[in-house]
């Protein structure tokens, strides 16, 4: 069960008791929560040549209501894009500059993985359009990157949560107003595999924590 609704009041809890002294004499900690921005998540799909160059696809999760990362069976890379608000401008909890940030973690929801039953795993803070990806994001240089991590054939038709702790605290370092994060399959020998990743209700879409002072 996801417990946005129970962390949503730890935060709320948690700044009225900033706002009233609160009965203690350290820092407050605040807990936020944010689904992702639908209308700027996505995914891009390159297919190597011919023709000259390759080509690229684009999908925007308000249509497919998923994101894909990946390699499917004709030898096209995906990579999945998510966007996390951090200033509440979509409804969820605000982050603000200059935060001391205390932990931070994703929760995905895992339609489907194919081609492999475990799938090595890249996760880059990157910037990109709020519109959404596009082609020029492919292969856009991160400005960090947490350690490679699994996915398992036993998430699908599950949440899992991933933590994203040292790429909010570049984001909250260099004064990005959103958490952006792409997806993409780690290389290394013998990695396969398709994740298909939920982003439609929000009972099942991303969505972030996050702890800081």
């Amino acid at each position: 069960m996801r417990k946005i609704g129970i962390l949503g009041l730890v935060g709320v809890l948690a700044l009225v008791l900033a706002a009233c002294g609160g009965g203690s004499s350290g820092p407050t900690t605040v807990f936020i929560q944010t689904l992702s921005a639908q209308g700027a998540d996505g995914d891009i799909g390159f297919t190597p040549p011919p023709p000259p160059g390759g080509t690229f696809l684009v999908s925007h999760a308000d249509i497919t209501e998923n994101v894909l990362f990946g390699i499917d069976s004709f030898g096209t890379e995906f990579r999945a894009f998510l966007d996390f608000p951090l200033d509440g401008s979509n409804g969820g909890g605000a982050v603000p500059l200059g935060a001391v940030i205390l932990s931070a973690d994703i929760e995905v929801f895992v339609n489907d993985i194919g081609f492999a039953s475990t799938v090595p795993t890249l996760l880059d803070l990157v910037p990109y359009p709020v519109t959404g990806p596009t082609p020029a994001d492919f292969d856009t240089p991160p400005l960090a990157t947490r350690p490679p991590f699994n996915l398992f054939r036993q998430d699908i038709n599950n949440f899992v949560r991933i933590d994203v702790t040292s790429l909010m605290v570049e984001a909250q370092r260099q004064g990005l107003r959103d958490l952006q994060l792409r997806f993409l399959l780690d290389f290394v020998p013998g990695a396969a595999g398709l994740v298909n990743l939920s982003d439609g209700p929000a009972n099942t879409a991303p969505l972030l924590t996050v702890q800081f002072q």
